[in-house]
């Protein structure tokens, strides 16, 4: 068999030289747009916030601009942080096929590291290209099964991150190649952070932007390990996944499609095992006319995802919130959409939305359960107070690489988010630079103070 770790390592080295297609450069101009979409609105939140304050006698010296306080520093620092400003809102884009969301770690570190080393916008954008190639890829040979414990951001982000740092620091495929290796010594984040209570979810892709630029650092300056540590019987693959990967998967197509070619933008502020009951009961609303207040019961049938991990019929939290399929599915009937406004703490007290949620329950079809992760549907059956009943077959989710959101509903998407913290001159001036400009970003002023810290109860 190819040795995968070094066939990834040698398709993300291509992107220092290969041509940048029109269709590949204008994909990650949109990542970046919809990193930066997702990333602002948590640059005002816990733990982004404390994490700043957390660190600020650490900030070392560097150019890598730490969004959340506009104040530069080392690109470890400015990587940790943003990463987790940018999984915060749950925005955050996805590889839909491996159950990845690449951009919070990959874009974070990428960034930090050009800022940081005075690299070129085309440089940064080959860097993304590569570290999405080898982190979807390689979500690719470990899925499903590893996301039964592990958080496939917080783990394969790392890898994804490491590549990244290696490209802008000129490492050679041998060194993309141990940066690969050493990270998959440092990626972590399991499911119960994922699932509970807490903040650690979003500090996730943070802890992986971090680690990732540690070893791509240190792959860069010659230290190395073993470039057996994906497929090996020990290795990386084995360690989290029911196999030592199914690397036919992930290899297939190699140099002839890339990953970051082939996103979803999310349109919704939430779980994404929760898109395609939202995307239906839209449907449903459009077609069939029927009045809020006379539903009787609304029954959805997912994967095992969509079942395991979101049915939450009573949260108490936005986080919560976020992974309830009965709350952000009232959500959705009640305000219209699930967006920012549906997980600010006025809303999720309202009586309407409780009340409507006592009548959504959730189970899991085995049918959906086997088609996942590929595809990601969902069967909806919706029974009015007079008896009439209504069910719709959910195929796909708006934003998948099937049913995408255009141009312009992702910059309606950038706008929206992005509003909540910055002026319009400065998100317009943030847009045009990212989609059409030739330098890197660098800062953006927020309108909303930086909030001064406070002790520790």
């Amino acid at each position: 068999m190819t040795n995968p770790l070094l066939a990834l390592a040698s398709a993300a080295a291509e992107w220092q030289h290969r041509d940048l297609v029109p269709e590949v450069e204008w994909a990650t101009r949109r990542a970046i747009l919809d990193w930066f979409a997702t990333t602002l609105p948590g640059c005002v939140l816990a733990p982004a916030t404390l994490l700043t304050n957390a660190f600020s006698a650490s900030r070392g010296n560097g150019g890598a601009i730490c969004y959340v306080d506009g104040l530069t520093g080392s690109a470890r620092h400015a990587a940790m942080i943003n990463a987790t400003a940018s999984h915060t809102v749950e925005f955050d884009d996805i590889f839909k096929d491996g159950g990845y969301h690449p951009g919070s770690p990959t874009i974070a570190a990428a960034l930090a590291v050009a800022q940081e080393e005075g690299a070129t916008l085309e440089q940064l954008h080959r860097a993304i290209i590569g570290g999405y190639e080898t982190g979807c890829r390689l979500s690719l040979a470990i899925q499903p099964s590893h996301y039964h414990y592990w958080h496939t951001t917080a783990t394969v982000g790392t890898m994804g991150a490491a590549v990244a740092t290696a490209m802008l620091k000129g490492c050679s495929v041998e060194g993309i190649a141990h940066a690969i290796a050493l990270a998959s010594s440092f990626a972590g984040g399991h499911q119960q952070n994922l699932q509970g209570e807490g903040m650690a979810k979003a500090m996730h892709p943070g802890h992986a932007a971090d680690a990732g630029i540690l070893a791509g650092t240190a792959a860069a300056h010659g230290i190395t390990g073993s470039l057996d540590s994906l497929h090996a019987t020990n290795g990386y693959a084995a360690a989290t996944s029911i196999s030592t990967g199914n690397w036919s998967a992930a290899l297939d197509g190699i140099g002839l499609w890339t990953p970051i070619t082939r996103m979803t933008v999310k349109n919704h502020g939430c779980c994404g095992h929760i898109f395609p009951a939202l995307d239906g009961l839209r449907l449903m609303l459009e077609k069939e006319l029927f009045a809020l207040d006379t539903i009787q019961s609304i029954h959805i049938q997912g994967y095992n995802a969509t079942h395991r991990m979101c049915d939450r019929p009573s949260p108490q939290s936005a986080q919560e919130a976020r992974f309830s399929i009965q709350y952000c599915v009232a959500a959705l009937l009640l305000l219209g959409a699930v967006r920012l406004e549906a997980f600010h703490p006025d809303t999720l007290c309202r009586g309407d939305i409780r009340a409507l949620m006592e009548k959504i329950t959730v189970t899991e079809d085995p049918e959906l359960t086997a088609e996942y992760p590929k595809k990601r549907m969902a069967r909806i059956r919706v029974v009015l107070s007079t008896g009439e009943e209504f069910q719709h077959f959910q195929k796909t989710r708006k934003g998948d690489p099937e049913n995408p959101l255009s141009d312009d509903e992702l910059i309606a998407k950038y706008h929206e988010l992005a509003s909540s913290v910055l002026s319009q001159q400065t998100r317009e001036e943030l847009k045009e630079l990212v989609l059409h400009g030739s330098s890197l970003p660098t800062r953006v002023p927020l309108a909303v103070p930086f909030p001064a810290p406070t002790d520790a109860a």
